[in-house]
């Protein structure tokens, strides 16, 4: 593997996607070569592979809505919101810390309740598609980023340790509030100045055609405003979350494969679909 492009000292953001096809042991193991070449990483985490094996196992269904502005994301309410927050901080940051202690780096877990790291305002009532029909929702548990804090992170990461972030966050009202993971890390990357923010997904990069992995775009210019057209709204998400963070002053931003081998350093290195952002009149 070749030697990560960016500079020793330079702030690295990395999103390990939670879909079961993403390798997180090869994801820490590579965090912990950047590590250990001098450069700083923090590692954002979501979970939904765990969360609906977690789900199924306490019988709460998974449930999926489509907002009026086309966002798809999970409908959090109070059960799924316990489910969330079991599997998230319950198993699957332990899991990445262990990973990360047992490649030789101290690593810290924590959400976003923690400190304030990451503050939210929960959407009270809001119409959305739930299961094809439209439906006003008063019990969701989801909302939107307001605010990140970074002096705690930036403390772990001058003592040369990995943050492990996930959601949830810390509502205005003192509750947890499920946010995109996606979205998080690019507002976290934004926040600490990080140099190149890596989206690690079940896939090579962004796809030409979504049907065939071999399509794979070098770049992508994200639309000013709205939902990128021609791809899954999987993938619409981290497109929203790459253009959020490129807005907000992050030098790369790339999409890339968590299922292979050197996953962070093969991005870094090219293997993946770089980010920009085009305007309104593009």
């Amino acid at each position: 593997m070749s030697a990560p492009s960016a500079p020793p000292g330079e702030l690295t953001v990395v999103k390990c996607g939670g879909t079961a096809g993403v390798d997180a042991d090869a994801v820490c193991a590579d965090v912990a070569e950047l590590v250990r070449a001098g450069q700083r990483v923090l590692l954002v985490h979501g979970g939904s592979a765990d969360i609906a094996t977690l789900g199924d196992r306490l019988g709460v269904p998974q449930r999926r809505m489509v907002t009026d502005d086309g966002m798809d994301t999970r409908y959090t309410d109070p059960a799924t919101l316990e489910v969330v927050v079991l599997a998230l901080a319950g198993a699957v940051k332990p899991r990445l810390v262990a990973a990360l202690a047992r490649a030789g780096v101290d690593a810290v877990g924590l959400t976003g309740l923690d400190a304030g790291l990451l503050r939210a305002r929960r959407t009270a009532a809001h119409r959305a598609v739930v299961d094809g029909r439209r439906m006003v929702l008063r019990d969701n548990h989801g909302g939107r980023l307001i605010g990140v804090r970074v002096d705690l992170l930036r403390t772990l990461l001058a003592a040369g340790a990995v943050p492990v972030v996930s959601p949830p966050a810390l509502g205005e009202d003192g509750g947890p509030v499920n946010v995109d993971a996606d979205r998080a890390a690019a507002a976290l990357a934004a926040a600490l100045d990080a140099r190149t923010l890596v989206l690690l997904t079940g896939a090579p990069g962004v796809l030409a055609d979504p049907g065939d992995e071999r399509s794979v775009l070098g770049r992508y210019a994200v639309p000013a405003t709205g939902l990128p057209p021609g791809v899954g709204r999987g993938m619409a998400m981290k497109l929203v979350a790459a253009r959020e963070a490129a807005l907000g002053g992050v030098g790369r931003v790339l999409i890339a494969d968590g299922r292979r081998e050197g996953p962070v350093r093969a991005a870094l290195a090219g293997a993946a679909t770089e980010i920009t952002t085009r305007s309104a009149d593009a």
